[in-house]
């Protein structure tokens, strides 16, 4: 029951993450409380969600990292971007917290647009100057991450974890991981 209440909730969350562009933009933190609240409604009624908001944003801050991300990092020779469908609080907080440090970092909130939408994919080539044809967008969504990544002309890698729950997407990625190690041998050769 958890599990489907879990799948029901993404499916909304995913649906207003794509309705929010530019004017109609709102945090995740706002749209996380709107959708939970609406999705519970039908089991238990009215239900105040914040502290079950602000425990999740402790999560988002706090991330456990995969074991191989320090390892791939480490030997990756080509600059990074990082483009995340995260409030600016809870990014930099969990790039603190791990001790990460990227050459360039775009969130939903500073480029007003989530992923899969063009907005954020276009604010981080603008930032880094890159051309699209010389990117690969790495992520963990067939929607999000490869579909917006191709609709702006990007290659995508999806790294398909056995842990996902579900993914609304059907997008076809250029490269299927299970994990970032073979990033390393694609970008450096090796």
């Amino acid at each position: 029951a958890a599990g489907r209440l879990a799948v029901q909730w993404g499916h909304r969350y995913f649906a207003e993450l794509d309705a929010a562009d530019r004017s109609t933009f709102r945090t995740l933190k706002h749209i996380e409380a709107e959708t939970l609240a609406e999705t519970i409604r039908p089991f238990a009624g009215p239900l105040r969600v914040e502290k079950y908001i602000a425990s999740f944003n402790e999560y988002l801050a706090r991330p456990t990292l995969f074991e191989e991300v320090r390892e791939v990092l480490a030997r990756l020779r080509v600059p990074v971007c990082i483009v995340s469908n995260a409030d600016d609080r809870e990014l930099q907080a969990a790039l603190s917290h791990h001790g990460l440090h990227f050459d360039w970092v775009v969130s939903s909130e500073s480029a007003r647009s989530y992923k899969p939408q063009p907005g954020i994919f276009a604010a981080a080539l603008e930032l880094t100057g890159w051309s699209p044809d010389r990117v690969i967008h790495v992520g963990d969504s067939l929607h999000s991450d490869v579909g917006g990544a191709h609709g702006v002309g990007l290659k995508a890698a999806w790294v398909n974890r056995s842990i996902r729950i579900s993914d609304i997407g059907s997008k076809q990625p250029d490269f299927t991981w299970s994990d970032l190690r073979p990033l390393v041998e694609l970008t450096c050769g090796r």
